[in-house]
C-alpha cells in the first residue's frame, strides 16, 4: 500500500524559509510584493489565486489581484502588463493561466520582465533553465523535484514518465529532469502505447488535468507516482491519478488535494522572494 505524500508538510518548510527571508527583506526597507492578473471568471483559476494570496500575507508579503474581463485583446492586456510594471514596485507578476482562447498566451508571457518573471515563463527564463543558468525553477516542476527530495530518492539514472506536455509542467520538467540525469518518456494527446511506457516507469508525473487518466493497471509495483493535474467535476476538487486504484501497486503518491499544490504555492512564494533579493543587488 503506498503512503500518501503530505504536501502541506512539506510546504511548510518552505514557507517558514520564505518568513525568514521576508523579515529579512522587511529590516532593509523592502516589503516583497507579488501581483497576478487574471482574466476572466475561471473557477478553478481563481481558487488558485486565492490560495496565492492567502499564503502571501500570511507570509508578511504583500500581494494584489487585478481582474480583468474576458473581452480583453491581447494588445490591451500587454500594455496593462507594461503599464502594471512601470508603476509599481513589483517582487514577482503572474498572468494567471489559461487565457481566454482569443488571446496570444506566448506573447503576453514575455510582456513580463524576465527578473519578476516568478512563474518562470519567459522565454528568457525557460532558455536559462536549457541551459542550466537558471536561478528561477517554475513552481509545479520545482514542486516535484521537491518531493523526490524530500523522499530522498535519487533522480540519476531513473526511468520517468510524464503524461501531459503543457508550457506549464510537462516541457520545463523534462528539462529539469533530463537536467538531473533521468531518462524522459513523455506522453501526449497522440501517444498510442500509454500503458506500456507507463509500466516501465520507476517515477510517473502527471500534468494533464482529467480525472482519473493513470489507474492502478497502468503502474508498476514500488512505482512513486506524482500527479499535478487537477479537475472538478461536479464542483469536487480530482488529481489524473485514481489514488485508490494505484496506491494498491505504488510506493508513494500525491493526493489531491494536499499533495503537490501547497509546495507550488511555496515554490512560487520563494520565487518571489529570490526576485526581490536580486533586484535588491
Amino acid at each position: 500500500m503506498a503512503i500518501l505524500i503530505d504536501g502541506k508538510a512539506i510546504a511548510a518548510k518552505i514557507q517558514a524559509k520564505v518568513a525568514e527571508h521576508v523579515h529579512k527583506l522587511k529590516q532593509k526597507g523592502v516589503t516583497p510584493k507579488l501581483e497576478v492578473i487574471l482574466v476572466g471568471d475561471d473557477k478553478p483559476s481563481a481558487t488558485y489565486v486565492r490560495k496565492k494570496g492567502e499564503a502571501a500575507k500570511k507570509l508578511g508579503m504583500e500581494f494584489h489581484l487585478e481582474i480583468l474581463p474576458n473581452t480583453i485583446t491581447t494588445a490591451e492586456l500587454i500594455n496593462h502588463i507594461e503599464t502594471t510594471q512601470q508603476t509599481k514596485n513589483l517582487s514577482g507578476l503572474i498572468v494567471q493561466l489559461p487565457l481566454p482562447e482569443q488571446l496570444y498566451t506566448n506573447e503576453v508571457l514575455n510582456a513580463i520582465r524576465p527578473e519578476i518573471d516568478v512563474d518562470c515563463l519567459t522565454n528568457v527564463n525557460l532558455g536559462k533553465l536549457v541551459m542550466k543558468t537558471n536561478y528561477l525553477v517554475p513552481p509545479t516542476p520545482g514542486a516535484v523535484i521537491t518531493i523526490l527530495h524530500e523522499l530522498n530518492i535519487p533522480i540519476a539514472g531513473k526511468n520517468i514518465t510524464i503524461i501531459g506536455m503543457g508550457a506549464l509542467v510537462g516541457k520545463p520538467l523534462a528539462i529539469m529532469m533530463v537536467n538531473e540525469g533521468a531518462s524522459i518518456t513523455t506522453i501526449n494527446s497522440r501517444t498510442r502505447d500509454t500503458k506500456e511506457k507507463c509500466l516501465m516507469a520507476d517515477i510517473i508525473v502527471t500534468g494533464v488535468g482529467k480525472k482519473d487518466i493513470l489507474q492502478g493497471d497502468m503502474v508498476k509495483e514500488g512505482a512513486i507516482v506524482i500527479d499535478t493535474g487537477v479537475d472538478f467535476v461536479n464542483g469536487k476538487m480530482y488529481g489524473d491519478v485514481n489514488v485508490t486504484e494505484v496506491s494498491e501497486k505504488a510506493s508513494y503518491v500525491t493526493p489531491t488535494p494536499g499533495g503537490v499544490g501547497p509546495i507550488t504555492v511555496a515554490r512560487l512564494l520563494w520565487n518571489t522572494i529570490l526576485c526581490a533579493e536580486k533586484n535588491l543587488k
